[in-house]
């Protein structure tokens, strides 16, 4: 073999490239390419999410008619799948919680209402879904499972021969089961520091409560559940994708998950009551007609059908709704008059008093100018002082003249955040453990336990209520420094 040339060397050179951007890529290969994105697009589109969503809420209705139990849509992605003529009600049970390693009981979202509507029909069903690469979300699989053995610890005691962890073996491994197996007495000793009030269900609550898994694949029938227990089925709405036989093509998995990425504002509301609509409408078309949804002016059934505001017990006085748009804010026994309100929006119908002040005669107005998502929840952190300052005048001018106390209520656009986080703040400064609200304040110091437990009165008595971490951030804030 000969020696190469300089020349040869050269020419070797040119033949090969050098650097990536001399890289020459064919030009079927990126069309293949592009293509496959195209395509990946196509079928995760508006109009397959929605004609797949309407698909599986008839295998929940058929689940309802078969176990003759409420449907509970484990929220935000399982109100989707049920009719609002057949949901019983929504509950908050968050995947993360049930994530590998990150197993936990939340003290934010205690669903003491599910509780309520087991004993009353026997047991219910929790929907939820879960996207494509898992056959059951781990909100159902291990975060409810958590739940149930929480509760029933602290209904039924520790002792309980049906009070352990129930996990489904076909999605949680024998050693995840066993890690989180070892933590349950750490839940629920958390539990337990949040004071909650379970006596009366305590005397009223005849048995456990149960998880039972039934993923579309399931041929478990209601005679399997026994009568020791309460079932708490938990029912995954979406089946396998790449497992189905019976889906066309354009099926997908979990089409309601994560909603504000793909719905352009379009609620699980708006769907059911335009479901024909929205479901015959191209897909190039469902942009311009969800606008259109989003900007009618809402129907007079709906307009009236009003979230009533809630009364925070063991407060006789504290109340939080959503803000409403026209109509007049109401309680759930008396539409007589607030004596404060405080706001928590960028605009709303109290325009008369835009900043912070209390010069309305009748009803005091403060309003505390709050955009909406993270934002808002930082803008509560500058305006704390006026939430306070507000309150020492109201409490000690009603303290002063012998009146009852003030009916505050505590309102933003959701009634489930920024309105919470005040709520949260006035619990902890300036109420006693009986709820009454002091003239003076509180003494004693605040601790994040004493936040927790009276975070547990608001979701108790208001289960939508669900403050981002924001907004609890802010409280700390506000109450702690920190």
């Amino acid at each position: 073999m000969f020696p190469q040339s300089n020349d040869d060397l050269a020419d070797s050179a040119n033949l090969y490239p050098t650097s990536f951007s001399s890289l020459l890529l064919p030009t079927a290969s990126v069309n293949i390419f592009r293509a496959l994105s195209s395509l990946s697009r196509t079928s995760l589109s508006i109009s397959n999410r929605l004609s797949s969503i309407h698909h599986d809420s008839l295998f929940v209705r058929q689940m309802a008619e078969r176990y003759q139990l409420p449907l509970i849509a484990n929220e935000r992605c399982g109100s989707w799948y049920i009719p609002p003529d057949i949901k019983s009600g929504s509950a908050y049970f968050k995947s993360t919680d049930g994530h590998q390693g990150q197993w936990a009981f939340s003290p934010r979202r205690l669903n003491l209402h599910v509780l309520d509507i087991v004993e009353k029909h026997g047991g219910c069903i929790i929907v939820d879904s879960t996207r494509r690469g898992k056959s059951m979300p781990d909100a159902l699989s291990k975060t409810v499972p958590i739940w149930c053995a929480v509760m029933n610890s602290l209904l039924f005691g520790q002792n309980c021969e049906r009070a352990g962890l129930y996990t489904p073996d076909e999605v949680v491994s024998p050693s995840e089961h066993s890690q989180i197996e070892a933590r349950l007495d750490t839940f629920i000793e958390e539990a337990k520091h949040l004071h909650l009030n379970l006596q009366a269900r305590r005397q009223t609550f005849q048995k456990p409560i149960r998880p039972i898994f039934v993923p579309p694949t399931s041929t478990l029938s209601p005679a399997s559940c026994e009568d020791s227990y309460y079932p708490i089925i938990c029912l995954t709405a979406s089946s396998l994708a790449s497992s189905s036989t019976t889906h066309p093509p354009t099926y997908v998995q979990g089409a309601a998950d994560d909603s504000e990425s793909w719905s352009q504002g379009l609620t699980p509301s708006l769907f059911w009551t335009h479901k024909h609509q929205l479901l015959s409408t191209s897909e190039d078309d469902l942009p311009s007609l969800i606008h259109s949804l989003l900007v009618a002016p809402p129907s007079p059934a709906s307009s009236t059908d009003a979230d009533p505001a809630t009364l925070i017990h063991p407060t006789q006085s504290l109340y939080i709704a959503p803000l409403p748009s026209t109509s007049p804010l109401t309680t759930t026994t008396t539409s007589s008059s607030w004596d404060a309100i405080i706001v928590c929006a960028p605009t709303g119908p109290f325009e008369q008093n835009p900043t912070p002040t209390t010069t309305s005669p009748k009803t005091q107005i403060l309003h505390l100018r709050c955009p909406s998502g993270k934002r808002g929840s930082r803008a509560l952190r500058t305006q704390w002082h006026h939430v306070i300052h507000f309150l020492d005048a109201l409490l000690h001018d009603s303290s002063s003249s012998a009146r009852p106390p003030p009916r505050i209520l505590c309102t933003c656009p959701s009634g489930a955040d920024l309105s919470v986080g005040v709520a949260l703040v006035i619990l902890c400064r300036f109420a006693d453990g009986e709820g009454v609200l002091l003239s003076t304040g509180r003494e004693c110091v605040v601790d994040k336990t004493l936040v927790r437990q009276r975070l547990a009165w608001i979701t108790t008595a208001r289960p939508e209520a669900n403050p981002s971490r924001e907004t609890l951030q802010a409280v700390n804030v506000c109450l702690m420094g920190v």
